[in-house]
C-alpha cells in the first residue's frame, strides 16, 4: 500500500487528475470507475481540460461509476450518471455506449446489480477505481457493517445524506431510496485502486482506516489488503498519519 501526501488541495486535484490521465494514456480500451463527491470535482476539471488542450484519443475508453442513487429521476443533479457526465463523459466526448451506469429507477434492481457487472465483466474488468471515502468509512455506498465478501446491490443511504436528497428533490417518505452499489468484493477485484480524501474533516476516518485494524466497521480499511493500492491525501487529511508512515509522494 502505497501513501502518497501532497503539499495542498490544488496539487492533490493534479495529481489524482494525473492518475486517471495515466491510465487512459497506457492503455486505449481502459475501464475506469470514478467516484463523485466534493472530493472528485476538481480532478474531474483537470482531466476535462487537459485533455481540451491536448487531445487524446478516448474512443475506446469505458467509465463507470462506483455507484448509483436508487429511486430518484436520472435528471436529478445530485445523481452520479449526471454528474459524471457533465463533469467528464461530457466534457471527454466518451460515446453513450460506453459509460455503462445502473439505472436510477427500475422495478428490479437486483437484476439491475447483475448486469451492470456483466457489462464490466465483458469488457474486461476494471483496470482502475478512484475511490472516494466516507465520514464513517464507507466506498461506494457500502456502509459500516457491510460484510467484505458483498457483491454489487443495493445499499441504504447514510441517514445525514438522504435527509439532504430528500430536501432536494421533494422525494416522499413512503419512496425508499438508496444506493446500487459495487460490492466490496467487487471493488477489490479491480486492478488498481486509489482512494483519495481531501480536508481536515477526513483526517480521523483516514486514521482509522489505514493504520488501524481491518474491520467491516470500517468498510475502507479493506483496502489494507489490496495489492495494488494508492491512499492519495492532501496535507489535511493527512494530518493524522504524517508523521507515522514512511511513504510520501
Amino acid at each position: 500500500m502505497k501513501i502518497t501526501i501532497t503539499a495542498n488541495e490544488q496539487q492533490f486535484d493534479e495529481t489524482a487528475a494525473w492518475r486517471i490521465i495515466a491510465q487512459l494514456l497506457e492503455k486505449p480500451n481502459a475501464v475506469i470507475g470514478l467516484s463523485t463527491g466534493q472530493t472528485t470535482i476538481g480532478m474531474h476539471r483537470i482531466v476535462s481540460d487537459i485533455h481540451s488542450r491536448y487531445p487524446f484519443d478516448v474512443s475506446r475508453v469505458t467509465f463507470f461509476n462506483v455507484d448509483e442513487l436508487t429511486n430518484l429521476p436520472r435528471e436529478y443533479a445530485g445523481s452520479c450518471f449526471t454528474m459524471i457526465k457533465t463533469q467528464l463523459v461530457g466534457p471527454l466526448g466518451i460515446a453513450e455506449e460506453n459509460f455503462i451506469m445502473p439505472p436510477t429507477l427500475s422495478d428490479d434492481f437486483e437484476a439491475e446489480a447483475r448486469l451492470f457487472e456483466e457489462r464490466l465483466a465483458a469488457r474486461g474488468g476494471a483496470d482502475l477505481q478512484m475511490l472516494g471515502i466516507g465520514s464513517n468509512g464507507h466506498i461506494g455506498i457500502n456502509q459500516p457493517g457491510t460484510p467484505f465478501e458483498s457483491e454489487t446491490w443495493v445499499s441504504p443511504m447514510d441517514p445525514d445524506f438522504e435527509a439532504r436528497v430528500r430536501r432536494e428533490t421533494q422525494v416522499p417518505e413512503h419512496i425508499v431510496l438508496g444506493g446500487l452499489t459495487r460490492g466490496i468484493r467487487n471493488i477489490m477485484h479491480t486492478r488498481k485502486l486509489v482512494l483519495v480524501a481531501k480536508g481536515a474533516h477526513k483526517a480521523e476516518i483516514i486514521e482509522k482506516a489505514i493504520l488501524g485494524p481491518v474491520t467491516t466497521d470500517i468498510p475502507a480499511s479493506v483496502v489494507q489488503l489490496h495489492p495494488n493500492c494508492e491512499i492519495l491525501l492532501d496535507a489535511a487529511a493527512a494530518g493524522r498519519i504524517a508523521g507515522r508512515i514512511g511513504a510520501r509522494g
